[in-house]
């Protein structure tokens, strides 16, 4: 018998949106750095290290660009935090809008990003139409949780009970989508259903299993 799901909760970039590690990448592809070296320098002290200060609003956007070019050279690459910034900007995906936007005719939906006081709104939007568009599907979440306004951050347990209360349901009513295993784990332990989006397809047909609806 499959549990009684009244709410889902999704991450935004890399769920909603395309990952920004596929920016990260090209970044470092046309700078002559190694893949993945600034999401290894990410996770490295991931509680406390300048990613998770930013995300949190310890500091400023100016503070981090000085402790994340600290981070990187010590590593062997120095990159300005400012530029790591602009790529967090991911494209939207269709398929994933649409799915929510049927899911949100039947069920609570609820919204938790990581994300930083720069650029418009809680996708981090580079221009107006895209501001615009992100807009557009925030207006789809009954509750939007943004640890750049609420002071913590994924995978702080409070943040993903900060959402349940607001949504005024247990974790155990929940399917929790992210595209970060480290952010799935706690999620899991409060008594959520989690998803890892892979790919949006990947993710979409999971949730027609776990809802028994169709989405695509």
């Amino acid at each position: 018998m499959k549990p009684l799901i009244n709410a889902v909760l999704w991450d935004f970039g890399g769920v909603i949106t395309s990952s920004p590690f596929e920016a990260f990448n090209k970044f470092e592809s046309e700078n002559n750095i190694p893949l993945d070296f600034i999401r290894l320098v990410n996770a490295e002290n991931h509680e406390r290290n300048a990613w998770a200060q930013l995300e949190s609003s310890e500091v400023t956007l100016d503070e981090f660009d000085v402790l994340f070019r600290q981070e990187t050279k010590l590593k062997g690459y120095e990159i300005s935090g400012k530029e790591v910034i602009d790529l967090l900007s991911g494209d939207i995906r269709p398929s994933m809008v649409k799915a929510l936007q049927k899911i949100a005719e039947k069920y609570a939906v609820g919204c938790i990003t990581n994300n930083v006081n720069s650029g418009q709104g809680p996708g981090m939007a580079k221009t107006e139409k895209k501001a615009n568009q992100i807009q557009e599907v925030m207006s789809s979440f009954g509750t939007i949780i943004e640890s750049s306004k609420v002071g913590m951050r994924k995978p702080d347990p409070r943040i993903y009970q900060l959402a349940c209360e607001k949504m005024r349901v247990s974790p155990k009513e929940c399917i929790y989508l992210d595209d970060l295993g480290i952010n799935l784990k706690p999620a899991r332990a409060l008594g959520m259903i989690t998803i890892k989006v892979i790919s949006a397809e990947q993710a979409i047909s999971e949730l027609e299993h776990h809802l028994s609806i169709r989405l695509a």
